[in-house]
């Protein structure tokens, strides 16, 4: 399949901000979503899921194409889910799949919560759902540091914070190569958006596990091989014991869908197929 060509990009107009959705394809419907993390990171596996289904993209409110109306409100995961419920309804093809990578992770939780009309089966990979985990007052304090570094225009100390806190060690020469050397003004503007608005009120977030056992959605939480220790990992399995679920395993590590394409969508296709 050609890339991005075979997607169509449009806009939605939601209140507070206009969203950013490209559809691929044909056949049932599957969402992939992140947050900070927009459609582009999702363009690989959405190519090839599109060979036999429906596939929407989108950039979160706030980040890269969808812009907001007031740049200083908070993006909940509340907000993003209502965002998420309005692309589907417009769509109008549902029930979906979703998958939801990170952030991501989080607003697909609260999408089922709220509208589990929209969603048949909700993937939640990797959601960094702090408040589950019996060291929150410490995370706590060491996210307000981080996006302190990052506000104060340290950008490259505060991802290094970012990395340190979720226990993700990478070569330095990577991470040179990666978060120190040039960045566009977009991919600035979305980092800036993400420490000051969004990365908050997602870690903060509870779910409702009442809601998400007797809403009708199948709700599985998906892991990173790679991800073993990595406190999204720890996050993961905190809330699968809560919801009382095993967890589904995917190739890769927290962005396996962006690093091994192929092989994360042959799993996640194996996954959509079980009962």
């Amino acid at each position: 399949m050609d890339d991005t060509s075979t997607a169509t990009a449009t806009t939605l107009r939601v209140p507070g901000a206009e969203l950013h959705h490209e559809v691929r394809g044909s056949g049932p419907l599957v969402l992939l979503v992140g947050a900070p993390m927009d459609a582009r990171s999702f363009e690989p596996l959405a190519d090839l899921l599109a060979v036999d289904h429906t596939v929407l993209t989108t950039d979160p409110r706030g980040i890269n194409r969808s812009p907001v109306d007031d740049p200083d409100q908070d993006s909940t995961p509340e907000m993003r889910a209502d965002d998420l419920a309005r692309l589907l309804t417009h769509l109008d093809a549902g029930p979906a799949v979703a998958l939801g990578s990170s952030g991501g992770a989080v607003s697909v939780l609260a999408l089922a919560e709220a509208r589990p009309d929209l969603v048949h089966t909700v993937i939640a990979h990797e959601p960094p759902l702090l408040e589950l985990l019996e060291d929150r007052d410490e995370l706590r304090a060491g996210t307000e540091d981080i996006i302190a570094t990052h506000l104060s225009g340290d950008r490259v100390g505060a991802m290094r914070k970012f990395l340190a806190q979720a226990n993700i060690a990478m070569p330095e020469e990577v991470f040179q190569m990666v978060f120190a050397g040039e960045r566009s003004a977009q991919d600035i503007a979305d980092a800036d958006y993400q420490n000051a608005h969004m990365m908050r009120p997602t870690i903060a977030w509870r779910p409702d596990l009442d809601l998400l056992r007797s809403g009708g959605t199948r709700v599985l939480v998906g892991i990173g091989e790679e991800s073993a220790g990595q406190i999204c990992d720890r996050t993961s399995r905190a809330l699968c014991a809560l919801l009382g679920v095993e967890p589904t395993m995917f190739p890769g590590d927290h962005i396996g869908f962006a690093g091994d394409p192929a092989a994360f969508e042959t799993r996640l296709r194996a996954v959509l197929k079980e009962a």
